[in-house]
């Protein structure tokens, strides 16, 4: 079946979104995460876009971008074979490690705009990673806050939309944090994830395929032995890699790379 054209945004506004290829990782460190923004932020330095937000998760990416020298598409595929680049060379990885189509939507008026950067902040708060979307380094959230990062981060244009909120900077600041934390049904291109299994079901399947064995019994096994297991454990519905690696009590990476 073909693809469905894309809509075009009369604005040049776009909320985009890439998955991990199968929804695997595609960060891993510190040195990973900022290796992406890194790419980002040539990208609007070169003035091929504008970025207004951002959030990486561990294996997906929200950006929310303007079109300036190139379309979406190209900038999409510049910063993905940028980071592709990267990612291969430090896994000894081969091949795709993306979606093979990112997601987007454009964005036409200002309360649409706003809405889509609140999704894009929350994100990690409805994953249950932080409680409140600044504590998340890896967002634009702070930037827009006028907080810093422990960590070094690219630079989101937060004029554009604060002054959609009010033309002095400390109280459009404020409104923003006012409507961040506002009680909202937000969903955005459908990146809702199906239900995932309790930690506790996940130990219980991952017994089960070891005979009743206690999980942690896999960090003593030989390298071979352990990595098929986890293979096996990866065929799961409704886990992810990160959850795994939690449960098993292994850097995520093992994981990954079993």
């Amino acid at each position: 079946m073909p693809r469905s054209a894309r809509k075009k945004s009369a604005s040049g506004i776009y909320h985009a979104m890439v998955r991990g290829i199968n929804r695997q990782g595609l960060f891993f460190d510190q040195e990973d995460y900022q290796c992406y923004l890194d790419a980002i932020q040539r990208t609007k330095e070169d003035g091929r876009a504008e970025i207004y937000g951002y959030c990486l998760m561990d294996n997906h990416v929200h950006l929310l971008l303007q079109e300036k020298e190139e379309e979406l598409g190209n900038i999409m595929k510049r910063i993905g074979v940028t980071y592709a680049w990267w990612y291969n060379k430090k896994y000894d990885h081969y091949g795709h490690i993306f979606q093979d189509r990112y997601q987007s939507q454009p964005v036409e008026d200002n309360a649409y705009l706003l809405s889509v950067l609140r999704y894009i902040h929350n994100n990690p708060v409805k994953s249950r990673m932080v409680s409140v979307a600044e504590e998340y380094p890896w967002s634009s959230c702070k930037m827009y806050y006028g907080e810093t990062y422990d960590t070094p981060s690219a630079v989101a244009n937060t004029s554009f939309v604060l002054k959609l909120l009010d033309e002095h900077k400390e109280i459009a600041r404020g409104k923003f944090k006012d409507y961040m934390r506002q009680e909202n049904s937000d969903i955005f291109l459908d990146v809702v994830e199906k239900v995932r299994k309790s930690d506790d079901g996940l130990c219980q399947e991952i017994e089960a395929l070891l005979g009743g064995r206690p999980v942690m019994m896999l960090k003593t096994m030989e390298k071979e032995q352990r990595d098929a297991v986890i293979r096996q454990i990866k065929q799961f519905t409704g886990v992810t890699q990160r959850q795994i690696a939690r449960v098993l009590g292994i850097n995520q990476s093992i994981v990954f790379k079993a």
